[in-house]
């Protein structure tokens, strides 16, 4: 897609699954006719297999995202599976995860490994608890908690990331977590009308932060920690500032998710003042 919005093909995203190998390619359009996309398919599988540098690498399925709108946002709601079952798997730890094209995976899965340690380090848990793990995804954090808690609730407002998490959890045989579609905004208030209070909090939001509602609940809940796992220090630091109401910040731990660059990921631990 050019300048003027009359081009056709305006992405291509690769996924990985670097301890499956397993690779998708979703190729975003800017309508619904590809011209030639089969000829596409079998020029990809051909050279990909022609490639020496992937050998051992699976090109397990390619996609068709539809993407009209004139947007900054990369991927369209509708997928179109053309190569394959439309998912690829990857493992973190002994979990194996499903990835499908909407849902969220972390870009550095041998750091996520250490991420995840750091946040149930910092959280912990001995198995007594009720835990909500707020913007769950594909539940890759609720299923690693799981083991350590007595029942996890996930929320996310990307429903095929919970049909992922869903099947994660079977496929990982963990029975005490449970999944909710919906806007954390909205869903973390009715979901505290119908479970027992939370114990524990895990928030893992986009980059822009935790809306005012969602800060609110947090502080009418009063978790006895929250941890919060951030890939934007600024907003993660503005919201800290708000949970300090109620909150002390007891430990802050950088991860470095993206190697060569400014950024970072970071995880902070939250504990309820006791002097309230």
């Amino acid at each position: 897609m050019n300048k003027i919005k009359n081009g056709l093909m305006r992405h291509i995203v690769i996924k990985l699954g670097l301890k499956t190998k397993q690779i998708m390619c979703i190729v975003v359009v800017n309508g619904n006719q590809f011209p030639q996309e089969r000829q596409m398919v079998e020029s990809l599988l051909q050279e990909f297999q022609k490639n020496e540098k992937l050998q051992g690498w699976e090109l397990k399925t390619i996609i068709k995202n539809i993407n009209t709108k004139n947007t900054n946002v990369i991927l369209g709601n509708t997928n179109v599976v053309l190569y394959g079952e439309g998912c690829i798997y990857d493992k973190l730890e002994e979990y194996t995860f499903k990835i499908s094209p909407m849902s969220f995976y972390q870009t550095n899965p041998i750091q996520t490994e250490v991420l995840y340690k750091k946040a149930i380090e910092f959280a912990e848990l001995n198995g007594t608890e009720i835990v909500l793990d707020l913007y769950c995804g594909i539940g890759t954090i609720g299923i690693f908690i799981a083991k350590t808690a007595k029942k996890v609730y996930g929320i996310e407002i990307i429903e095929d990331a919970i049909k992922d998490a869903k099947e994660n959890a079977k496929l990982n045989k963990i029975e005490n977590i449970g999944f909710l579609c919906g806007d954390v905004e909205i869903a973390l208030g009715e979901l505290i009308k119908k479970s027992e209070k939370a114990d524990v909090i895990f928030v893992d939001p986009p980059r822009r932060g935790l809306d005012n509602t969602t800060l609110n609940n947090i502080l009418k809940i009063e978790p006895i920690k929250v941890v919060y796992i951030s890939c934007n220090p600024a907003t993660m630091v503005r919201d800290l500032k708000i949970l300090e109401e109620k909150y002390e910040v007891a430990k802050i731990q950088p991860v470095d998710m993206f190697p060569f660059t400014s950024h970072v990921e970071c995880v902070a631990v939250l504990q309820l003042k006791q002097d309230r």
